[in-house]
């Protein structure tokens, strides 16, 4: 006899915390439904959200542990392979280890390998991919409004009169939200979008479209700010009550030539000028950005201008307002939350010695680490042992070539993941976990929605949790009483104990609502849809505001390397491709990578569409098929990052100093060379 189960979940591709419907026929997914009553999506999804979980019961899903003898990979129980990781864990110094997690994961799993870490290698050196997409944007908001969280809800954002989209391509790779802004613009909303490049999201969503140069957004936004004081369209009142430093903003702000920012940018100033009285002028006005203007070293001071901008025009706490970065990961906004990061404890309690202790009292532990840990590449670069929990490395990191030489020299690199991934192949030992279709916990989208992911299958082989999988092993290790955790709602009812912001969200609530958005204080809470509404989240409850400059980037092209390479994704798939690449409707559409260039830079290379060329940096070169196009700006190269036969991040280079260590993903300077006698 057939059994049919619907089991509602979330989508786990990008941040915006779509809702699907896994369709479960004997044990098995039989097919994918969007969720007609879901707020954000409201019955629709994309492409990826229409083949969600198609992987899941992929050929090539990891089953059972491996462990790397003489070169090989072999078959062993969990037991050996928590044998050996245990040894080597006890073995190495607390200093040399290190971990890294990702947002692919549940909160639960989050929350179990960072109390791991902590309790049984007293450790901090914590960290995750948002190191690679928003370790500029935290002290950016930090500084300005005292958090880095979007402070709208994507379901508000549809209430703005104004979006002014900097960075994001909404259109391929946040479809959904795409939709938001869409219905915005039809009620009358203006949308402004500034982008080097002539994206899907400017052809289709936009009214008023800025070509700027690479890497000068926040001369841009100086300049808008400029003529919005010139103009006397600024929110006095707001400005008085609500914020500080305002008249060393002025000062800077009246010192600036709009002629030369015309030259920086490369956007005329009546344009310029457009867009800032349009911005300015609106009821309501929406900033919506994300990597692409964080990924430069000067992404601190790009989005510290942002929020400036947004302070100055009174667009902060109400609904579809304020400054929203948004997450490329569907728990985006969870590992943060859950202190997977190496200068925050659980709810971005700042790592110390009084956050310390409080932890151990809430614990029941002793000698917790008081002292912020290593990042992402300073792990990669000094530590011994690397335990790897969902992330990929090996095609994520900047400088891939030197990141391998770093794995090759580890005692040590434990991946624990779905798939054999470019990392797994430079693991000593390997485990498999359970799929979000295979589990269940939460996940926390870009708008603090916390949301339940829900199990519908069994999972494959021998494959566990992730945070049973941690388990497990601190039992192996002689911390079972800390870790005796049996479902994934007794961790969470620890979050909830733990992280403030959590303390109103039960499993049961949840299964009512749908989604809470935090903070949710206590349980009789509906959730926060709009922050700030009285006060921000600083010290005083005022905003700050900041003067931002900008500043170059690390590496500026040069005659032996004359063209800039911007990275990114496209419609059809989600980061490092671990998962779309396996979904066989998704990499029909776009099967291989592929390089933008306008044609003005073909025609001077000798470069012609469709061609086989080469793309070389200081630190590597990869080679691809070619798009001649006019959408992309001359000088710049667009190459998507998906494709592990194409690695990009080969190519890209030097991250930026401290607090954000972020890699110039958007700007590394390459040379392009037609290749000679290729085969197609």
């Amino acid at each position: 006899m057939n059994y049919i189960e619907h089991v509602p979940t979330v989508c786990p591709c990008c941040g915006c915390g779509c809702g699907i419907e896994l369709i479960v026929k004997n044990g098995e997914i039989a097919g994918i439904e969007p969720l007609k009553s879901h707020p954000v999506c409201k019955g629709k999804n994309c492409l990826k959200g229409k083949n969600a979980y198609r992987y899941a019961t992929s050929d090539e899903r990891l089953k059972t542990p491996l462990v790397k003898k003489n070169g090989k990979y072999e078959e062993c129980s969990w037991d050996e392979a928590f044998a050996l990781i245990a040894k080597k864990l006890t073995e190495a110094d607390k200093d040399a280890v290190g971990f890294i997690n990702s947002g692919k994961c549940a909160n639960e799993d989050l929350y179990v390998i960072q109390k791991f870490a902590r309790i049984v290698c007293k450790t901090n050196n914590l960290d995750n991919a948002s190191r690679f997409c928003h370790s500029t944007s935290v002290p950016a908001l930090l500084s300005t409004v005292g958090s880095g969280v979007m402070p709208t809800s994507t379901v508000s954002v549809e209430k703005a009169d104004c979006i002014l989209i900097m960075g994001p391509n909404l259109q391929e790779t946040y479809p959904l939200l795409a939709n938001k802004v869409l219905l915005a613009r039809l009620r009358g909303a203006k949308i402004i979008t500034v982008d080097p490049r002539k994206t899907p999201t400017v052809k289709i969503l936009t009214d008023f479209y800025l070509q700027i140069q690479s890497s000068t957004d926040a001369a841009l936004i100086n300049g808008m700010m400029k003529i919005i004081l010139e103009e006397g369209l600024e929110d006095k009142v707001f400005i008085e009550k609500r914020t500080s430093g305002f008249q060393d903003l002025r000062t800077y702000l009246d010192s600036l030539d709009l002629q030369e920012i015309e030259k920086i940018t490369d956007i005329p100033v009546e344009k310029i000028k457009q867009a800032a009285v349009t911005y300015a002028t609106a009821k309501n006005a929406c900033i919506l950005f994300n990597a692409g203007i964080a990924q430069y070293a000067a992404g601190i001071e790009s989005i510290q201008a942002l929020a400036d901008m947004a302070l100055l025009t009174g667009n902060y706490g109400k609904p579809g307002t304020g400054v929203n970065p948004l997450r490329g990961h569907s728990n985006g906004e969870g590992f943060g939350d859950m202190g997977t990061v190496p200068v925050f404890y659980p709810g971005f309690q700042k790592v110390n010695q009084e956050t310390a202790q409080r932890f151990e009292s809430m614990w029941g532990v002793e000698g917790l680490p008081s002292e912020p840990g290593l990042t992402y590449m300073d792990m990669v670069e000094k530590c011994s042992v690397l335990y790897i929990m969902g992330a990929n490395p090996m095609m994520s990191a900047p400088d891939i070539n030197k990141v391998r030489k770093e794995f090759e020299k580890m005692k040590l690199v434990v991946v624990q993941d779905i798939f054999m991934t470019d990392t797994a192949q430079m693991a000593d030992v390997i485990l498999p976990a359970a799929s979000g279709a295979e589990k269940d916990g939460t996940i926390t989208g870009v708008d603090r929605r916390v949301q339940r992911l829900r199990k519908a299958i069994e999972p494959v082989g021998n494959s566990l949790p992730d945070w049973e999988i941690l388990c497990r092993l601190a039992g192996k290790m002689g911390f079972e009483k800390y870790f005796s955790f049996k479902t994934s709602e007794e961790i969470f009812e620890e979050i909830r104990k733990c992280v403030p912001q959590y303390h109103g969200i039960t499993y049961e609530r949840l299964e009512r609502a749908g989604g809470i958005q935090w903070p949710c204080p206590d349980e009789t809470h509906p959730g926060t849809d709009t922050m700030f509404v009285e006060k921000f989240a600083t010290p005083d409850g005022l905003a700050h505001f900041q003067v931002a400059p900008g500043s170059a980037p690390l590496e500026l092209p040069d005659e032996a390397y004359p063209y800039i390479l911007t990275t990114g994704r496209v419609s059809f798939h989600f980061h490092s491709g671990t998962t779309t690449r396996r979904t066989e409707r998704l990499n029909n559409e776009v099967s291989e990578a592929f390089a933008e260039i306008n044609p003005d830079d073909a025609g001077k290379t000798g470069i012609t569409d469709g061609e086989q060329i080469l793309l070389k940096s200081r630190r590597g070169e990869v080679m691809t098929r070619v798009r001649v196009t006019s959408d992309i700006k001359k000088g710049l190269v667009f190459l998507p990052w998906h494709f592990s036969e194409c690695l990009a991040n080969i190519l890209t280079g030097p991250c930026a100093g401290p607090p954000s260590k972020m890699p110039e993903f958007k700007f590394c300077a390459i040379n392009i060379a037609k290749v000679e006698n290729h085969e197609n």
